[in-house]
């Protein structure tokens, strides 16, 4: 069903959020996602790290639903 890596991956995303409903909204997409280990929020700088097996675009598709602003920045 997703495209999924052999290792857990570091995605980072520039994601437009204004305050902590539109995080809290990222947050809740991408806690009912299994193979998300980990995310972490940072808005001052406006950017979503997500820790998963999951590769960048699965990922980024489902960032987008919670209709927010989304683009790739980088993985580590």
């Amino acid at each position: 069903k997703y495209h999924r890596q052999h290792i857990k991956m570091k995605h980072i995303y520039k994601v437009a959020m204004t305050c902590e409903g539109c995080s809290g909204a990222v947050r809740r997409v991408l806690g009912k996602v299994p193979e998300v280990e980990n995310v972490d929020i940072d808005m001052d700088a406006q950017l979503v790290t997500v820790t998963s097996d999951l590769d960048k675009d699965t990922v980024f598709e489902h960032i987008q639903k919670s209709r927010k602003a989304c683009e790739y920045v980088r993985s580590e």
